[in-house]
C-alpha cells in the first residue's frame, strides 16, 4: 500500500482570497440593514472625502465605464443620499455631493465598518493588527491596487429597475 502524498497547507493568496471573500459577504450583510450595498457605501466614502468630483472623474478612479456609472448614482439621488449640481467652471459638467441625509447614513456606516473590523481582528493584539496592516498595505502597494478602490468597481452593474 503506498502512502498517500501530504496535502499541502493553503497559501497566504488562497488565505487572502478566503478572508477577502468572508469578509465581503459579512460586511454586504452588516450594511444591508442601511440598505446599502458595499458599492454604494464605497462610493459614499469617497464623495465624504472629495466632494464635488465630476462623474467621469469618479467613474474612471473606480474603474468604471461612465455609462456603468450613471445609474450607480441615480440610485443614490433618488434615494435621496447624493445630488448632482452644476459645477460653477464647466455647466456641462455636474459634480456630485453627499446631502444632509447621505452624511447622517455614512456616519452609521462608518460605525458598522468599526464593528467589522473588530469582530474580523478580535484574534489579533492591537500590535499584531497594525503589523499585518502594514504588511497588507505593502503588498497591495506593490501590486499597483489603490488603497480606497475596491477592484470589484470594474464589474460592477447596476440593479436592475422592477
Amino acid at each position: 500500500m503506498t502512502a498517500s502524498p501530504p496535502t499541502p497547507r493553503p497559501g497566504v493568496a488562497f488565505l487572502l482570497a478566503q478572508l477577502g471573500a468572508h469578509a465581503a459577504g459579512l460586511f454586504a450583510e452588516r450594511i444591508a440593514g442601511l440598505d446599502l450595498t458595499p458599492a454604494q457605501a464605497g462610493l459614499l466614502r469617497m464623495l465624504a472625502a472629495a466632494p464635488g468630483r465630476s462623474q467621469r472623474e469618479l467613474a474612471g478612479d473606480l474603474g468604471m465605464p461612465p455609462s456603468r456609472f450613471v445609474p450607480f448614482a441615480d440610485e443614490l439621488e433618488e434615494r435621496g443620499l447624493i445630488e448632482r449640481r452644476r459645477n460653477a467652471t464647466d455647466r456641462r459638467v455636474y459634480a456630485l455631493h453627499l446631502t444632509e441625509k447621505g452624511e447622517a447614513l455614512l456616519t452609521e456606516l462608518a460605525q458598522a465598518g468599526m464593528a467589522h473590523e473588530q469582530l474580523l481582528c478580535e484574534a489579533l493584539t492591537d500590535e499584531e493588527h497594525d503589523r499585518l496592516l502594514a504588511l497588507l498595505r505593502r503588498m497591495a502597494d506593490q501590486q499597483g491596487l489603490r488603497p480606497d478602490v475596491h477592484p470589484g468597481y470594474r464589474t460592477l452593474r447596476p440593479k436592475p429597475k422592477p
